[in-house]
């Protein structure tokens, strides 16, 4: 019965991989669906409902993961960082969900330029991100992870200035005011995707410092 309590150093972080999973299958599904807006290429129902069930997948495993680390005596790093950062991985999916139910609830029909950059940028994030997780059980590869969490908080600062541009952009003579305050809305849920990417990547530096 001891030897449950005693999981191995794996468990946790193939958990916490498989969700990182779930987060690039949705902000990949998201590009594709921001992408296709307007052209009739891409079935933009579906690719919804991709992004809602990446989300549901991800709920599975997070709570899989709650579960071990309350059965178990023993964790791999501090039981509340790894809780921490696989609610950081579950806000980030809670984001990309907003952004693709968000197309059907503004009646948004057409992308623009700089949501399909910072669209891209979500999705580049997310990959780093996933990588990041996969390469923190190998204390060998500890540079590597805090590079990837560095480069995420680049990408974060870029798409700030995709934002401000494209926000500024909106409030031109002439403009649609309604259109216009539904692309704000819009420009702030696909920021608030790489805000929560930063968060995880922020709780992954913090797990590299306390077991360096």
């Amino acid at each position: 019965m001891f030897s449950s309590l005693m999981p191995k150093r794996k468990e946790f972080f193939e958990l916490l991989s498989a969700h990182s999973e779930r987060v690039v299958a949705g902000a990949n599904a998201t590009l594709r669906l921001i992408n296709g807006l307007g052209d009739g290429g891409e079935d933009i129902p579906a690719l919804v409902a991709e992004v809602n069930l990446n989300e549901k997948e991800a709920d599975k495993i997070k709570a899989a993961l709650i579960e071990r680390l309350h059965k178990s005596f023993t964790t791999p790093i501090n039981r509340d960082q790894i809780h921490a950062l696989t609610t950081d991985l579950d806000k980030t999916l809670n984001a990309l969900q907003d952004v693709a139910n968000a197309l059907g609830m503004y009646s948004i029909k057409q992308s623009t330029v700089e949501a399909r950059e910072m669209a891209s940028l979500s999705a580049d994030a997310c990959m780093r991100l996933n990588r990041a997780v996969m390469a923190l059980s190998d204390k060998t590869r500890s540079a590597e992870t805090l590079n990837l969490c560095k480069e995420i908080e680049e990408i974060e600062s870029k798409a700030d200035r995709v934002q401000r541009k494209a926000i500024t952009a909106l409030f031109q003579d002439g403009v649609n005011v309604w259109q216009a305050m539904k692309m704000r809305e819009f420009y702030s849920l696909q920021e608030g995707v790489l805000d929560r990417c930063q968060d995880a990547a922020k709780m992954i530096e913090e797990i590299l410092i306390e077991n360096s």
